[in-house]
């Protein structure tokens, strides 16, 4: 192994180590989550939610995994290299490339109605559940009721907590099927309840928005979220290109003001000319159909390899705000399609 995988992967077992050692001092008292459960079953019963909803939310414990996971999401813990090379692997490539083959009559049919592109509709669908065969084993309720108790981010939890709600409400799922995530995401695409709410299909026609078991409305559902995030049809995401040997300070590129809403582009550099990323021996891909000018995402140090990104890099973020997500949904597309 070389002294920098090394040096990378020493730096990754601090990260995690210390993101564990946050997650086990996260303590939480019964007596509070008890008091604050009350309270939020006032607040639920006042917004006019039924019983058979409001018994959900009866005699909740608050699940600590939740917290240790929220504590070392691997996109905060992992290299880039480390990210990839666990989800753009060899396996989701060539079922992504049978599946998409297996249904490509269908699947092109959803990309058009909905003025997106087929191949990432199967690269979503593989990267957030494997192709469907792993949704979650953790429920939905006592997840966000934990993640809305805990003071990190409780504000949105809470918010996606009472959506929930309002899913069981509307009769989408029974609540003994409701499982998913450990972090509330739910279905075969993993949408947070604010997603299905908003972008949720139901492109089979069978009365129901079946995110769980149909995959004519999952593709149409995960299409849907692109298409109201201005996906550009027929355009690429980006480039996987190499880093020249002279070093370049590419943080010292960033973005004097970054779009709002997402973190992630905190972390890219501002839009150069093809002739400009060439002076600085970054070789952009011959013949490619990237825009010019056009972004990078930084490389983190000790990285070969960095990634020049366009518009649609940008809707792939809105779905998961994470560039090393966002960048294997890009990679895995590409593959399903290649050749």
């Amino acid at each position: 192994m070389s002294i920098r995988k090394l040096l990378n992967l020493g730096v990754s077992m601090i990260l995690i180590t210390s993101s564990m050692a946050q997650a086990a001092s996260v303590k939480i008292d019964p007596e509070d989550f008890s008091a604050w459960l009350v309270e939020l079953q006032t607040e639920a019963a006042s917004r006019g939610f039924s019983e058979s909803t409001l018994a959900a939310l009866s005699n909740i414990e608050p699940d600590p995994r939740v917290l240790g996971f929220d504590r070392k999401q691997p996109e905060f813990v992992q290299t880039f290299e480390q990210y990839l090379d666990k989800r753009v692997t060899s396996y989701r490539i060539d079922k992504g490339r049978e599946y998409y083959q297996a249904n490509k009559a269908m699947l092109e049919r959803i990309a058009a109605d909905y003025g997106v592109d087929a191949q990432y509709l199967v690269a979503f669908w593989g990267l957030e559940s494997n192709f469907g065969t792993y949704q979650g084993k953790y429920s939905i309720v006592r997840s966000l009721a934990t993640l809305a108790y805990d003071p990190r981010r409780s504000t949105f939890f809470r918010k996606e907590l009472f959506k929930a709600l309002q899913i069981l409400d509307e009769g989408h799922i029974s609540v003994e099927q409701f499982v998913g995530g450990w972090a509330g995401a739910m279905g075969q695409n993993q949408f947070m309840p604010s997603s299905f709410l908003n972008y949720a299909q139901d492109y089979d026609g069978d009365g129901r928005k079946n995110i769980w078991q149909s995959n004519e409305d999952v593709w149409a559902s995960i299409a849907n979220y692109l298409s109201k995030n201005r996906w550009n049809q027929g355009l690429t995401w980006g480039a996987k290109v190499l880093l020249p040997n002279t070093d370049v300070d590419f943080a010292s590129l960033k973005r004097s003001k970054p779009p709002s809403g997402c973190r992630a582009f905190r972390h890219h550099t501002k839009k150069l000319t093809h002739e400009q990323w060439g002076a600085l021996g970054v070789e952009v891909p011959a013949n490619s159909d990237l825009p010019d000018p056009i972004a990078m995402v930084i490389p983190e140090e000790g990285e070969k390899n960095a990634y020049l990104v366009g518009p649609n890099f940008g809707r792939i973020l809105a779905y998961n705000c994470a560039n090393k997500y966002a960048v294997s949904v890009g990679l895995l597309a590409d593959e399903i399609v290649a050749g």
